[in-house]
């Protein structure tokens, strides 16, 4: 995590800047998160703990915890300058959210999340820290586990190997009867040809930059153009830079894909609970 988040820098007008840009992707973001927790607010207690994969600077955490008063989130991410507008914008939440800077394409990713285990019993109550130290006993990891791990619009800059190792280390974080979430396009496969093509045809529109421009939105590369002007984030994103040099954005697994991984990886249940063309929210039960 950066040592200092520059003071002068207006977090919360550039993290509502990156939510509309974001919007311009993906109309249907708010109604992602809506899903996503509906299926928590179903499935776990008022109290539980997730993980934020890849969160950039904590749209969904900051919405989780303003939905949920009894969760508790970490948030993981590379980025150098995420991570400082997250935490300039959003803080901690009064102990509530805790950021980590992790790669979670590196194999050690695993190995900062060391805060998890006393995140997850802070707001139990006795019986259900006897519960959950039950329940967790014949875990590899202890009781360092969460309840639910969530991720949406990141994974696809994931080769698909460490994508594949990402959900084998997930079926050892998520404790069991714990859930996975990821929101994003996963493509339609070779079997469905007239489904990709309707796909493409629409990424193709939707996400052109005359589409953009016509919306009256900036695209992705005009918002981090105009970030870049900030002169107290100079140091910042020249970690960025460094930390990204050597990364390439790889092509995606096919949705099918994704189901074999997490099943192999100890998942009981993997389907779609959500989508819209290949938009989708995949959720695992452990």
């Amino acid at each position: 995590m950066p040592n200092a988040t520059p003071p002068e820098v207006d977090w919360q007008y550039w993290l509502g800047r990156w939510d509309i840009q974001q919007a311009g992707y993906i109309p249907e973001r708010e109604e992602r998160f809506r899903v996503m927790f509906a299926a928590l607010e179903a499935l776990l207690p008022d109290a539980f703990v997730a993980l934020d994969l890849a969160c950039g600077p904590g749209s969904l955490s900051q919405r989780l915890l303003d939905h949920f008063p009894g969760a508790r989130c970490v948030a993981v991410d590379i980025d150098p300058v995420m991570l400082a507008l997250g935490q300039g914008a959003l803080g901690a939440r009064d102990g509530r959210l805790r950021w980590v800077d992790a790669d979670i394409g590196s194999p050690g990713w695993l190995e900062a999340l060391g805060c998890v285990r006393k995140l997850s019993m802070h707001f139990l109550n006795l019986t259900q820290v006897r519960t959950r130290k039950r329940l967790l006993s014949d875990s590899p990891l202890g009781e360092t586990q969460v309840d639910a791990a969530l991720s949406t619009t990141a994974l696809h800059w994931l080769p698909p190997a460490q994508l594949v190792a990402l959900y084998r280390d997930l079926g050892r974080l998520v404790r069991p009867g714990g859930l996975f979430f990821n929101g994003d396009n996963m493509a339609f496969g070779p079997d469905l040809p007239t489904y990709q093509r309707l796909a493409q045809d629409a990424t193709d529109r939707d996400w052109s930059d005359e589409s953009f421009a016509a919306r009256g939105i900036e695209t992705s590369e005009e918002w981090w153009e105009a970030l870049s002007l900030e002169p107290s984030l100079t140091r910042l994103l020249a970690e960025r830079e460094r930390r990204f040099a050597s990364k390439e954005r790889p092509t995606s697994p096919i949705f099918d894909a994704h189901v074999a991984a997490l099943r192999e990886a100890g998942f009981r249940e993997v389907g779609t609970v959500w989508q819209t063309g290949t938009d989708r929210i995949l959720m695992a039960v452990r």
